[in-house]
């Protein structure tokens, strides 16, 4: 039988929602989830027994290469600062900054994961003036490197692999690290993110689509109608499959009256406008359907809302249905 693949995971700056997310993998939780595919878990900080100098060693060995790491999962933004020191994040116990731990073991290890948009991109952290220089590990938002250079290649190959979100979904970091272990490769889009979710929209599949389709808005969170005219939701901009596998097998943001915030890609943190709220310029929204040009837009809108029914107008406005789809019997050929 093959040795297991391993994961060490390290957390930087972060708030562990992404751990938390991990935690509700599948229908047996991240570690069983890995379990299945052959995976094991070498090191969390929140899942794993051991700490303190019993952790350093498991993290020494790893940064020497006395043990193999097959995948280095880091969870958060990396601190830099202050002046490139990373001494805003320490690693207890060892006179080191949690960078410097980073891109040792980064060096050694056979795929690099960055999980959640911090770790990707900076995210969270580096919003704003980012005064503790946070970035993400390959990324600083679109364009900027990270702690690692935009050359960097990992030993499997691959550079960073962005399994982006805030938090991400679980089943996109199990798939991911399942597809690592079972091929030892992973599709990638432009900025790292694996294609088995980042090809789709969180707007595709989204229960509120007919809606879309007539632009009949919400104009309350309670509101069943489309989330995008008023109440900021990108969902026809942001990568992921958010709508079609679900969350716990059942919700989205959108299913709960919350808008997609776009959490897939660097600077959905710093969007110049409340997340709720939709940006506008002369009433058309600032932020399009991908791939779609602003004149086409505006007349696809008039002509759909001049020809909403007046059921989806009338159910766009509530938070139930009010008036029901009328039942006809099918037509003879």
């Amino acid at each position: 039988m093959s040795e297991a693949f391993s994961v060490l995971w390290l957390q930087a700056g972060s708030c562990g929602g992404c751990t938390m997310s991990a935690l509700a993998a599948d229908d047996v939780g991240l570690v069983a989830a890995l379990d299945r595919f052959g995976i094991r878990l070498l090191w969390h900080p929140a899942l794993s027994a051991q700490s303190g100098p019993d952790a350093l060693d498991i993290l020494a060995d790893a940064a020497a290469g006395r043990i193999a790491v097959d995948a280095l999962c880091v969870e958060g933004a990396v601190m830099t600062g202050p002046n490139g020191t990373g001494r805003f994040q320490m690693m207890a116990g060892t006179g080191q900054s949690t960078a410097a731990w980073i891109a040792a073991i980064a060096a050694q290890a056979r795929h690099v994961v960055a999980v959640g948009s911090c770790a990707a991109y900076g995210g969270i952290p580096m919003a704003g003036a980012n005064p503790t220089d946070a970035t993400g590990l390959q990324f600083l938002g679109f364009d900027g490197a990270g702690l690692l250079p935009r050359s960097f290649v990992a030993r499997g190959g691959l550079p960073v692999i962005n399994v982006a979100g805030c938090a991400p979904h679980p089943g996109w970091l199990v798939e991911t690290l399942a597809e690592l272990a079972l091929s030892g490769t992973c599709a990638l889009d432009g900025l790292g993110r694996p294609r088995a979710f980042a090809d789709h929209l969180a707007h595709h599949g989204c229960s509120r689509n007919e809606f879309y389709e007539f632009k009949a808005s919400a104009a309350r969170a309670s509101d069943r109608g489309c989330l995008m005219e008023n109440l900021g939701c990108k969902a026809t901009q942001a990568p992921g499959d958010c709508n079609l596998r679900r969350w716990n097998g059942y919700g989205s943001c959108t299913d709960a009256g919350y808008a997609c915030i776009n959490c897939t890609t660097p600077g959905f943190q710093d969007c110049g406008a409340p997340f709720l709220e939709t940006a506008k310029i002369a009433g058309i929204p600032v932020g399009l359907p991908v791939d779609m040009p602003k004149a086409w837009f505006v007349a696809l809108a008039a002509l759909s809302k001049s020809a909403t029914p007046q059921r989806v107008r009338t159910n766009a406005h509530a938070d139930h249905v009010i008036v029901p789809p009328i039942h006809r019997p099918p037509r003879s050929p």
